[in-house]
């Protein structure tokens, strides 16, 4: 399969002429105590109150509302939501502060909180006020643009996208698009606009976009605006050609503005200042998909322990409030033994923490006591995946059959299809993991970690080009550990086709392409990279030296004649059927692609364990 990142971006253009989304932000836990807590589900969501079954079914309806416009203006037949997500909604704003993040030691005050986990996702609501809807609408759209939109956006694109469709209206006729937030002018009035080519320079790790006050506020402020400046004037196939031109190194910010918009840098402030200060923008209204109906939602009591179970479930994905929910999931158990989801939440506490025996019972006492529940399963799949240290081993199989059973429970779980395909590369059945990583990529799109590992698996299924051209998109990554990491397995990709080429396919190979972790070394020898063709060799590995790291050197007996072949750096070493690199390999049967350095020495290229 060929990635076309330019050519998706385009069509996503065109398709987001039209479009809708939501938000949210980030929560700890409270007790259920005196108050009825009920748990309404809606086709798509569940909502957990004690605010009442009327509010519950209206936020469910909210919700469903928001994603089915977004998917009719998509055309899109399914909405994918990259994590679960777990909505809650609070009566009032006391119990509201009791999972809110933590500023110099106290509650920040705040009407929504959208809280992001690997796993899972909170978004949480003070149902006392009017309106805590325009904040988590923002995180939330963020979390649809994940699932369902493909490539690398600029942050003015991602904000102001996030920005002009957090003060979307619904009710029970219409969604109203497009509608300013008064605080928008109000920011820009004050503090000021920024130059369009200052705006679009800003990056993910620019102070800008990073440090509190007045630029960070402006700039949010400004991309919100230019976004619905670019919809009011039909400008997306501009955006789009700005992108494409953006892409090319060779074009700068002030260019690439000019050609994509035809005006420059300075015309395009003023143009932006004026569009601002006419108070003037389009106002879009779109009538309700039909059977959007909160009548057919179903409503269940929850008990104490199952409501305090939730509570503590948030806590123990909020930075600020996990050893609390250690202590909240002890005292359910206390009270209520057999609470499923109480042995589950401390399973993933001692999963994190390393502690895999307490980790290990506590996710077969959930197992045992709700053995339908997804998350249970990919879990204990997670606990054998990081017992072996991620080399999967004999661990492999029932690793599987854990996944399988959670992507059977909840086929949306783009997580246990991402671990699912590293099981199926750990044993040997790369063809199986790619059709399946692919599947975790179709629901999370922009996942930079998913891609990575998809450029692992085309590795392992020997299709070099289609590992480059995916490594070559996250070059753009602003994050500088996985840019790295790519930088590192692109010139192994790059290696392994020139020798492919050279030698053409080996017969009945199976590649597994592992990144070795660095390891610590004071003073690297460096090694001068031979020159001369790709020879192939096969034989029995006998001894491994590694006593002068990060060189590797191997003794290999190949018919009556013993070799000697180095490895310049074992932590970079395109490794075949093997999970990790050993420096204890002994009697070891290997097929090695060198270049001979001298009579009976080589540097190796790749090393294949057979």
């Amino acid at each position: 399969m060929n990635i076309c990142f330019r050519w998706s971006r385009r069509i996503l253009f065109f398709l987001l002429a039209v479009l809708l989304i939501v938000t949210f932000r980030r929560a700890p836990v409270v007790l259920a105590g005196e108050s009825q807590w009920v748990e309404v589900r809606s086709p798509n969501f569940s909502v957990v109150t004690d605010a009442g079954e009327k509010r519950g079914r209206e936020v469910a309806m909210r919700f469903e509302q928001m994603r089915a416009v977004f998917g009719a203006l998509m055309t899109k037949a399914n909405v994918n939501l990259p994590i679960p997500l777990q909505i809650v909604a609070f009566r009032n704003g006391k119990e509201m502060r009791q999972f809110a993040p933590l500023f110099k030691g106290k509650p920040i005050e705040l009407a929504g909180l959208f809280q992001q986990g690997s796993d899972r996702s909170f978004i949480l609501l003070d149902m006392s006020v009017e309106n805590p809807w325009t904040v988590v609408f923002h995180e939330y759209a963020h979390q649809l643009m994940n699932g369902n939109l493909q490539g690398e956006f600029d942050p003015w694109f991602q904000e102001g996208f996030a920005e002009y469709f957090s003060s979307i209206e619904v009710d029970s006729k219409e969604a109203r698009v497009g509608k300013i937030p008064n605080n928008e002018y109000v920011i820009l009035q004050q503090v000021g606009t920024m130059k369009i080519a200052d705006l679009f320079r800003v990056q993910q790790n620019s102070p800008t976009y990073n440090e509190s006050g007045d630029h960070r506020n402006s700039f949010y402020a400004e991309s919100g605006m230019l976004m619905h400046y670019i919809y009011d004037n039909q400008l997306l196939p501009k955006v789009a050609l700005y992108f494409d031109l953006e892409e090319n190194k060779h074009t700068g910010v002030d260019d690439a503005i000019q050609q994509a918009f035809g005006m420059s840098p300075a015309q395009f402030d003023k143009t932006l200042r004026n569009y601002v200060s006419s108070g003037h923008y389009k106002y879009y209204p779109i009538p309700n998909p039909a059977n959007i109906a909160s009548n057919n939602y179903t409503v269940a009591p929850l008990s104490s322990a199952a409501g305090n179970a939730v509570l503590a479930d948030v806590h123990l994905h909020s930075r600020d409030y996990q050893e609390r929910a250690v202590s909240e999931f002890q005292d359910i158990l206390k009270s209520d033994p057999n609470n499923a989801a109480a042995c589950r939440g401390l399973g993933y506490a001692y999963l994190q923490k390393q502690d895999f025996t307490q980790a290990g019972e506590y996710f077969r006492r959930a197992s045992q006591l709700d053995s339908k529940d997804p998350r249970v399963h990919y879990y204990s799949a997670m606990l054998m995946a990081r017992e072996g240290g991620f080399g999967g081993g004999s661990n492999a199989p029932a690793m599987i059959e854990e996944l399988e059973t959670s992507i059977r429970l909840d086929p949306n779980f783009a997580d246990s299809y991402a671990l699912l395909a590293f099981a199926q590369s750990t044993a040997r059945d790369p063809a199986k993991a790619l059709g399946t990583m692919r599947k975790a990529i179709a629901i999370s799109p922009r996942n930079e970690s998913y891609l990575f590992n998809l450029a692992n698996i085309y590795l392992a299924n020997r299709q070099a080009d289609q590992a480059i051209a995916v490594l070559r998109s996250l070059q753009v990554t602003d994050n500088p550990l996985l840019a790295s990491q790519v930088t590192t397995l692109l010139a192994q990709a790059q290696q392994f086709k020139a020798m492919m080429q050279a030698q053409g396919e080996s017969a009945g190979s199976v590649l597994v392409v592992r990144r070795q972790p660095p390891e610590d070394a004071s003073s690297p020898v460096v090694a001068k990279t031979p020159s001369g063709p790709v020879k192939f060799l096969r034989g029995m590995l006998t001894h491994v030296d590694c006593s002068n790291s990060p060189l590797a050197s191997f003794t290999l007996v190949s018919g009556a004649k013993t070799w000697k072949m180095n490895v310049a750096d074992r932590n970079h070493l395109v490794l075949i059927g093997a999970d990790a690199f050993s420096c204890d390999w002994s009697k070891q049967k290997v097929a090695v692609n060198y270049r001979e350095t001298s009579a009976g020495e080589g540097s190796i290229v790749s090393l294949e364990i057979q």
